[in-house]
């Protein structure tokens, strides 16, 4: 269907199989499922510059979705895609003597998909976009990416609740 050469999926320690893509609905949320298949997908386009939405199903095509996980992954990654400047703003100052061109693209992946949703995706609690990317950066990541990601998501945090750019959380969230 596509010319475009898939890049290999993201790197982790174990199989693919183990990696992520297996029976989905029954092991793990389709949020969660969603939100590996946008890191796929944005970990594609890293490596393979172009049209996000043609990468997203070459992805698909790659790896069985359902229908709901699919609609929640495209949202992820067509919105990281549109509002990456923003995202990486915010990441770029938050993220003290690091720049961007020095992170992993995973862990550059990864902070952009959860200041995408914490930003943009009022459904979700941003302490759950954040739980959520350190959980994957624990599990595709290196030794220090859940630490790395948990410092610069939570500074991305304080910010943006010092600016009042988001709602405050009721307890027990």
């Amino acid at each position: 269907m596509s010319s475009i050469p898939y890049v290999s999926p993201i790197p982790c320690t174990t199989s693919l199989a183990t990696c992520t893509f297996y029976p989905v609905a029954s092991i793990m949320g389709k949020r969660r499922h969603g939100r590996e298949l946008a890191i796929q997908t944005l970990f594609h386009l890293e490596y393979t510059p172009g049209d996000p939405d043609g990468a997203f199903e070459l992805i698909c095509e790659t790896f069985n979705s359902t229908e709901a996980v699919k609609l929640f992954s495209r949202q992820l990654v067509l919105g990281v895609c549109e509002k990456k400047e923003e995202i990486d703003k915010l990441i770029r100052n938050a993220s003290r003597n690091w720049r961007m061109e020095r992170m992993s693209v995973l862990d550059k992946c990864i902070l952009r998909l959860a200041t995408f949703e914490m930003l943009f995706l009022e459904d979700v609690p941003p302490k759950v976009s954040i739980d959520e990317a350190l959980e994957m950066g624990k599990k595709f990541g290196s030794e220090d990416s859940g630490s790395f990601i948990n410092g610069v998501l939570d500074n991305i945090y304080n910010t943006l609740m010092g600016q009042g750019l988001l709602k405050v959380e009721e307890k027990g969230i």
